[in-house]
């Protein structure tokens, strides 16, 4: 076991550049202004939702763990997004997900100062774009449960696989010697064959937690799904 561990440190690269400083740096000023300190209060106050949150972080890092590493810094796994940001909401999401960023950089990746970069452009990113597009079908198109499931859900799963690729190509491309032909030919190739069992792995979780476990989503209510307006 102890050779196990030393053999699997000993892999772990360790330098610390200043694009990894830059994106650190980011991603502690993006905190600092969405910090959800309400959401924080009522978690610490609430021993079931601690074990919900804990028992979802434990899922993503499972899929996490399902990873292709394709090249070094191009590792395509399921993400899981959606689904921990319609039961947590975006603020805490953003958050909490730090934990299974800081397993994947320090024991997949292998690359602990990438973590800031990979939070900020591989999570944070694709958080807030889903929250806008789930606030936008919310306030724009009919509220019913077809909408929020397929809409909020599946959709906005699928565009999370599309933000999160581009974005972490992005970084990629103007912190690493990545050009973007090597990127497009095996990275964002990926995002067909990637953002369709996204989008129908949280449809299915969110189609469930409806069913089952409504309270344990966010926002969701049979007042605004169900009853007549």
């Amino acid at each position: 076991m102890i050779d196990y561990w030393s053999h699997l440190f000993a892999d772990i690269d360790w330098q610390f550049t200043r694009a990894d400083a830059i994106a650190l740096g980011l991603l502690l000023l993006w905190l600092k202004l969405i910090w959800p300190a309400e959401d924080i209060k009522s978690l610490l106050a609430d021993r079931s939702q601690q074990s919900r949150l804990l028992l979802i972080l434990v899922g993503i890092n499972g899929l996490w763990l399902l990873n292709a590493s394709i090249m070094p810094g191009l590792d395509a796994h399921f993400l899981g997004l959606v689904t921990c940001m319609l039961m947590f909401g975006w603020r805490l999401s953003c958050v909490a997900l730090l934990l299974p960023v800081a397993f994947f950089s320090l024991l997949l990746f292998k690359q602990p100062a990438a973590m800031g970069a990979y939070a900020l452009f591989g999570v944070c990113l694709p958080l807030g774009l889903s929250f806008a597009f789930y606030s936008w079908t919310y306030h724009k198109l009919p509220r019913n449960l077809f909408v929020f499931i397929f809409c909020g859900a599946f959709i906005n799963a699928g565009l999370s696989m599309v933000t999160h690729e581009l974005g972490w190509a992005l970084w990629l491309l103007l912190a690493t010697d990545y050009d973007w032909p090597t990127l497009v030919d095996n990275y964002l190739l990926l995002i067909p064959l990637l953002g369709f069992p996204e989008a129908l792995l949280n449809g299915m979780a969110v189609t469930l937690l409806v069913v089952y476990r409504p309270l344990w989503l966010y926002d969701y209510s049979d007042r605004a799904y169900f009853w007549r307006q």
